[in-house]
This record gives structure tokens, sequence and C-alpha cells, in this order.
């Protein structure tokens, strides 16, 4: 029994690894700067649409981190990669996100990460670390907006605040905590 049991944990790692790498092996690929761009503008325009006051409070933050079509994916353990940019204005730099899953997983799915830096301090920060990790490096307080709730940028005391969302809307009991962010060339 116990060594059947061993066998099925082998065979549920490999085939997480097959699982994973399979689904990240699109996304792995090579995005241009351009296609990024496009999809960070994307994102933005959901979020903007979606949650009521969103421009105002993304007009208060020094930047904007934006990781569009967020791809978890997994069976028994999973991960999550995509890459994004780091908007103040304009593209300042561009960033792939990498995270594991420390509960069970099985099935894929795309969300949008947009993370913004209330103060300078906090954007300081996220730019001096070459690996930036939530958790690690800074906390990154998840906001929920429901129930035709107004997104007010008098709630945003935080220094870095996040929200995760998908094409149907925000996204309860999300969690970034173990998120990588690390730096691409385009």
């Amino acid at each position: 029994m116990k060594r059947r049991l061993a066998c099925i944990r082998v065979l549920s790692v490999i085939l997480t690894i097959l699982v994973v790498s399979g689904i990240f092996s699109g996304d792995a690929e090579a995005k241009t700067a351009h296609e990024i761009d496009a999809s960070v503008d994307e994102a933005i325009n959901r979020f903007c649409n979606q949650v009521d006051g969103a421009r105002a409070c993304m007009a208060q933050a020094k930047a904007v981190l934006v990781m569009p079509n967020v791809t978890s994916a997994g069976y028994a353990a999973g991960g999550e990669y995509g890459e994004g940019a780091l908007r103040a204005g304009t593209t300042a730099r561009y960033y792939k996100m990498t995270a594991g899953s420390e509960k069970p997983t099985f099935g894929v799915e795309k969300v949008d990460i947009i993370i913004l830096f209330m103060t300078q301090h906090a954007l300081e920060g996220f730019n001096k670390a070459r690996d930036w990790e939530v958790g690690e490096h800074a906390s990154v307080v998840l906001m929920y907006i429901g129930d035709g709730r107004r997104l007010d940028t008098t709630i945003l005391r935080d220094p870095v605040v996040g929200f995760v969302f998908d094409t149907k809307g925000l996204i309860l009991h999300a969690s970034l905590r173990g998120a990588r962010f690390t730096e691409i060339k385009k």
C-alpha cells in the first residue's frame, strides 16, 4: 500500500511538471515589447471598465505594474507565469512574474494583476530589488471591491495595493504571496 501511494505521488509530480511546462511553453516564448504593451493596455481598460474609480486611483499611484493574462495551471501542485510592464506614465520596464502554488491546483485559468505603488519609497524598493518577491520585499494589500462600491483614493492608505481580476471581475480569496517579479529586457 505504501509503495502504491509513493508511485501515485511520483506520477502526480511528473504529471504536474508536464502539465505546467506544456501550458507555459506558449507563454514562455518571448513576447515583443509591442505585444506586451498592447496586452497591458487591454488589461488597464478592463480594470477601469470593471472598477468604478480605478482611473483616479491609478492617477494617484507613483507607478503601476500590470501583469495581463497571468496563466495559473497545475495538477496537484501548480504555478503561475506572466509578462507585463511597469508604467509611470509610459512603460518604464518589462517584467515576468512567476509563482508556485501553495494549495492543491487542478486546471488552468488566466487572470490580470495590477499593482499600484502608492509611495515613492515603495516604488524605489521595487526598482532596487533584482527579484522582487511579494511577502519578502514588501506586502501587497489586495483590494476587493464588490456590491457596487466605488474604489476611492481615500481608502488607498497602503504603500503597495494589488488587484487580481479576470474578464468577469475581481477575484475573491486571491493571493500574491510568493509571487516573484523579475525584470526582462525587451
